[in-house]
Formats: structure tokens, sequence, C-alpha cells
């Protein structure tokens, strides 16, 4: 088939996708296309990419950065806070119930004032700043579930069939070859494996999670056909995981589907104590054997991988001997500019991440940034835990998303940034339950006190619900 031909059929697929997908919401808003573009954006290649362009490979080009990518970015982001401002959004209530993110957010605007490019480091803050606003606009929605499901349904419909798309007919941009090794790897829609990678790990994580909790209601026919399109889709992500080669997002696709299938066992579900106490104590057992015993490399070799990690634990030993303030950082995005770009580029050409979440924190914000991230992680961890009870709608997502990006930034850098930094936050910002959000109970007593447990924006989809009415700013008690 010509590539042109295919490129129509793909355009043709995915507007009657779009139209007539069997979980199609009527009612979605226009504008969740605004965090749609966003995190398709992030994960796939920027605008000035799809155009043509490369990523030059020179210092000064990374600290300048593309002039069409900066004017799409801005004008996403001005698109995010007038939607927001029209739904007269509550930013005080908002801070007060994330005090640990909007800690950290402050901290890192802060450190631009003692990087090495002040002005390179408040720009890319200000462009991460729009990852935020665009996650909001899905969650200040007035049916906030429906809006992530299908916020979340659109992007994987864009990123999947659009990199099979690529491989199979354009391989002279689908393909990348290793830098040291000259093997070729698929990178799809992305700009490298690993990214490919996080795509297929959201998107498997999204509709393994989407069939699991439809699948109480199985019979009904509109369901039967969502579940028929997820199986086809996720049929298609583990294609592209094993095309992608990403070790780590394949552990941790099996991770996160193995707790989502956990938290709606029913046993976990009158008992969900046992899932909040393993999941914490499953990490601390890793670490011990990872720091103590050298899991890591073991496992590695024992699959034929390389045990030092492809190399991973050569760079952690350049990283860390060069000279950074071990409290403070380089400032906010600032390590990976100027000379210490160049003295990393004299061994590991090209590299521009530290292959390490926590490290890549640690050179950028220090110490301190790292301990706010952590007690980020931690106030996650304890919100997701507190709404873990039945029927578990989207908590048993975010619980997985946490597990997961714990566990994939030991090998991978995706803190603060990226797709799976961004579909994470979906799941684990706050709204306030009041104002404009206020749930209104008309039902018995006792459904009313499981609803108030519940925040707003992750009421859960079936049986007896919290949704907005039609009428703006008010929530009622809908049963079937």
């Amino acid at each position: 088939m010509p590539p042109s031909l295919a490129l129509l059929l793909w355009l043709a697929f995915l507007v009657g996708l779009l139209c007539f997908d069997p979980a199609r919401d009527s009612k979605a808003s226009l504008a969740l296309w605004v965090p749609v573009i966003w995190i398709f954006i992030l994960g796939s290649r920027l605008p000035s990419q799809w155009l043509g362009g490369q990523v030059s490979q020179v210092a000064e080009a990374l600290e300048e950065g593309n002039p069409l990518d900066r004017i799409v970015f801005s004008a996403l982001i001005v698109l995010a806070i007038g939607v927001l401002m029209s739904r007269s959004f509550q930013w005080g209530n908002f801070i007060a119930r994330n005090l640990a993110l909007a800690a950290l957010l402050s901290f890192a605007l802060v450190s631009a004032c003692w990087s090495d490019f002040p002005f390179v480091a408040f720009k890319r803050w200000i462009r991460d700043l729009g990852s935020y606003l665009v996650i909001l606009v899905a969650l200040s929605d007035p049916r906030p579930l429906e809006a992530v499901r299908t916020l979340l349904r659109r992007v994987c419909y864009l990123l999947v069939p659009l990199s099979i798309l690529l491989i199979k007919y354009y391989p002279e941009i689908s393909k990348q070859y290793d830098t040291w090794t000259g093997v070729a790897g698929f990178v799809g829609a992305a700009t490298s494996k690993n990214m490919l990678g996080v795509s297929c790990l959201i998107s498997g994580l999204f509709f393994f999670w989407d069939t699991v909790s439809r699948w109480p209601d199985r019979k009904e026919r509109r369901t039967k056909r969502i579940i028929l399109v997820n199986v086809a889709f996720f049929a298609m992500t583990l294609w592209l995981l094993n095309l992608s080669n990403s070790a780590t997002s394949r552990v941790c696709l099996a991770l996160g589907c193995l707790l989502i299938l956990a938290a709606h066992i029913r046993l976990v579900q009158r008992h969900p104590v046992f899932l909040k106490v393993l999941v914490p104590v499953f990490i601390v057992v890793y670490l011990i054997l990872a720091l103590g015993f050298d899991l890591n490399g073991q496992l590695a070799g024992s699959v034929g991988r390389d045990p030092t990690l492809t190399d991973r634990t050569k760079i952690w030993t350049l990283l860390l001997s060069m000279q950074t303030n071990p409290l403070l950082g380089t400032g906010y995005e600032s390590f990976w500019l100027g000379s210490r770009l160049e003295r990393v580029w004299q061994t590991f050409n090209g590299l521009n991440e530290a292959h390490n979440g926590y490290l890549q924190v640690y050179l950028n914000l220090g110490l301190i940034g790292l301990l706010l991230v952590v007690i980020f992680l931690v106030a996650s961890y304890r919100n997701v835990c507190r709404r873990l009870a039945p029927p578990p709608s989207l908590d048993s997502l975010a619980l997985a998303i946490w597990a997961v990006l714990v566990f994939y930034n030991i090998t991978e850098a995706a803190f603060l940034a990226g797709l799976l930094w961004i579909v994470f936050l979906l799941g684990n910002v706050r709204l306030a339950a009041s104002g404009k959000y206020r749930v209104h109970h008309v039902a018995a007593s006792a459904d009313a006190e499981t609803t108030e447990r519940l925040p707003t924006h992750l009421a859960p989809a079936g049986g007896q619900q919290a949704i907005l009415a039609d009428v703006p700013g008010q929530y009622q008690k809908k049963g079937r």
C-alpha cells in the first residue's frame, strides 16, 4: 500500500473512531481538546519536529528552544487559563488542598534565581506549568470522571494508531539508531524508544483499567462494544510495546495491571487495608534488595540484559562525580545546560537525562527538591488510600500509576514533566468539593456518607454516583 494512501486511511479511521466510538461522550466539553493536544505533544513530538525540524545536538540550541514550539505552548496555556477563568476556578482552595504540590512548584520557581541560566530556567518552569493548567481543565469539568476517561481515550486513539502507521509506512521517521551500538529501534510517533514505551504504558494501563471497571456491566450492549474496542487497542499497545523494546515500561505495565486487578477483587474491596499496606511494604523490600544485594543487576543479567542496565550505572557514577550544590542543586531544569552538558557529552554523546528520576531531581533541585517530591508522593498515596473504597472508580488507576511512577523513575526520569507525570497528576491532584463543585446529596443518609468520602473529580462511573446536574454549579445524586 502506498504511504499516502495509508495516511488517508488512518485519517478516515481516526475521524470515524472519534465520531462513532461506542464510548463517545456526547456531553464532553470542547475545552477537553486543550489537554488532549498538550498531552499528545508530550507523548509524541514537538510541533517543530512534526514540520520536519530536528533536535539540534548542540548546547546552544537546547538553551534557545524553538519559536514555533513556544507559540503553540503559549497558546494552549492561554486557552487553559481562559477556560478556568470562565469556570470561576477556586485557586485558593486548590492550593490549600495541594500544599505539597504548591510547595514543590514554588521551590522550583525560586530555584531559577541560583541557576547559571535563570531566564532559561524560568521559561522552562512556565512551559511545564502548562501541564498543571491543562489537567485542571479536565478535572474542573462538570463531569470530571467522564472528562478524564474521554481525555485519556482520545490521547490513546491519537498515539497508538499513528505510531503503527509510521512504523509500517514511514520508517525514515519512525526508526532511530542507537548512538553507541548503531542498532535500529522503533520510536513510532515519539522521538525515542523509551518515549514510545511510556505511551504504550499509559495506553495499556488505561484500556486495562477501563475494561476492568466496566466489566460488571459487560452484558449491556454498549458496554460490550466498548470492551471490544478496549481489547483491540490493548492488543495494538502490546504489539507496539514489544517493538519499542523498553524493558522498564514492560515491567511497569505488568505491575500496574496487577494492582488494578487487585483493587477490583471483592475480597480486597472489603478489606482495602491489605492493598494499602502491600504497596509500601513491597517498595521497602525492593529498595533493600536493590541497594543491598544489587537486585537490578542480577535481574537484568538473568534475562540476558546488560547488568549495568545499558550503562545506566556508569551514567549515574559520572553525574554524581560532578560538582553541584547538594542542598539546592543547579536550578530548575538547569543541569543539562552549558559546560556540564558538554562534559557529559564527552563520554555519552547526546545524553540529556540522568535515566533516574530521583537523581535528576537531585541534580536540578538538590536534596530540598528531592524531599519535596517525596513529600508530594507520600501525600498523594495517602489521598488515594483514603478514597480506595468500593466502587474503586478512578482510584484504582490512580494507585497503579502512583506505583508505576515510583518504580519507573529508578531507571528513567519522569518527575515534574513528561507524559507519565501529567497522567499521574490527573489522578492525584485534589479539587475543592465546595462552592461551584459542591455535592448536593438527595439520597438516603447512608448513601450520602459514601459519596462524601469520594472527591468530586473521582466519583464512580457506575451504580449510584455523584454527578453534576445540568444546572451549572450543582451536583445531584443519581441512581439507577
